[in-house]
């Protein structure tokens, strides 16, 4: 009994916990660079959801081999392991771009907190 709630919280719990978390920080900071780290956590939280999604217990890599031939064993699904690395490469991609974009702010209007920049007159 206890573990089906391990693995109910590791699977589903875990990485909405991160997300939250990930929401709670782009939703409260003001700084522009701590809102591209919680975007960063939220993927995190994401990326861990989809590779909980393709875990099948005790299951085999989905190599065709001669030991093979001799049993049919369970294979588990590459498809979300090479959606998360898809998503990782394009999540880089968009931290630079965000931390280039903050760069830039910062250079242009000496500072990335969100509060001052709307006070200002742009």
């Amino acid at each position: 009994m206890g573990h089906e709630w391990l693995s109910l919280w590791s699977f589903l719990y875990g990485p909405l916990s991160i997300f939250l978390v990930g929401l709670y920080g782009l939703l409260t900071q003001k700084n522009l660079i701590k809102m591209a780290i919680s975007i960063n956590i939220m993927d995190y939280g994401v990326n861990l959801f989809i590779i909980s999604l393709g875990y099948v217990p005790s299951a085999e890599a989905p190599i065709y081999t001669d030991a093979v031939k001799t049993y049919l064993p369970v294979f588990a699904d590459p498809l979300p392991q090479a959606l998360v690395l898809t998503a990782i490469v394009i999540s880089v991609a968009v931290t630079a771009f965000i931390l280039a974009l903050t760069i830039k702010i910062h250079s242009q209007y000496g500072t990335t907190d969100l509060t001052k920049l709307g006070e200002m007159e742009l």
